[in-house]
């Protein structure tokens, strides 16, 4: 369960980073999996920076098991409900690469290019979870705008869902300084579909490794244009605390 002092802070911020959450034999067995798809589908020995494997959930239980094996799903419906919530059917393995000397200028969301039927590819919440250490800064972290969550629902708001098209992921909002995600394997990261991201730099000298799911609410996909500008829509338990 999360407290309330977790939930404000999620409606605020837009994103949770929670220690500990997945335990350490199914982290293990996770890290195995990532060894193996690195050993079948190695990186280029020139490559620097982002490198990412697309697995099928169904596929790769091992991966799955971080999210749906552990607490962690359970801590993501949390916020938006208990049994609200549908498995991802794909996962994203994303390793940075170091040498990347990399700062990002500026967010963006997921989801542009849109789907082949027109609709963008929005889901409910970003659940993460951190397979390396990341307690130091530029060590491959993912980078996070506070709060944008919420000024890009007053973007979309003020100038209708098709803005999504137009923006093509970086609707133009005034940024606050952002923050970089930082933890230990085995912590969880949730975060709104709206808030700001990006790709960081690493300049440590380990390859960062997390393993990411996009989540939706059960309905979410007819609703895609309601959440661009309300994003409580598929969090029952954010509105019960803002109310």
């Amino acid at each position: 369960m999360l407290n309330r002092g977790q939930l404000e802070e999620f409606a605020q911020r837009g994103f949770l980073v929670l220690p500990g959450v997945v335990p350490r034999a199914v982290v293990d067995a996770a890290a195995r999996a990532i060894d193996e798809l690195i050993d079948r589908e190695p990186p280029g020995p020139d490559v620097r920076g982002p490198f990412n494997y697309f697995p099928e959930a169904a596929r790769a239980p091992e991966l799955a098991a971080l999210l749906t094996g552990s607490p962690a799903f359970g801590l993501a419906e949390a916020l938006t409900g208990p049994a609200t919530l549908v498995a991802p059917e794909q996962i994203q393995v994303a390793l940075n690469i170091p040498p990347f000397p990399h700062r990002p200028g500026m967010h963006h969301i997921d989801g542009f290019p849109p789907e082949p039927g027109g609709r963008p590819g929005t889901f409910t919440m970003l659940a993460g979870v951190l397979m390396s250490g990341q307690r130091a800064q530029d060590a491959g972290n993912l980078w996070v705008w506070p709060g944008t969550h919420l000024t890009h629902a007053e973007y979309f708001r003020g100038h209708g869902p098709g803005a999504f098209f137009a923006a093509g992921g970086y609707p133009p909002i005034k940024l606050p300084e952002p923050e970089q995600v930082t933890g230990e394997a085995g912590d969880l990261l949730l975060a709104h579909y709206l808030l700001g991201h990006n790709i960081g730099g690493n300049t440590s000298q380990a390859v960062r490794r997390a393993v990411y799911y996009r989540v939706k609410r059960a309905g979410h996909d007819p609703r895609w244009r309601a959440f661009l500008a309300d994003p409580w829509l598929d969090y029952d338990a954010i509105r019960g605390v803002l109310a």
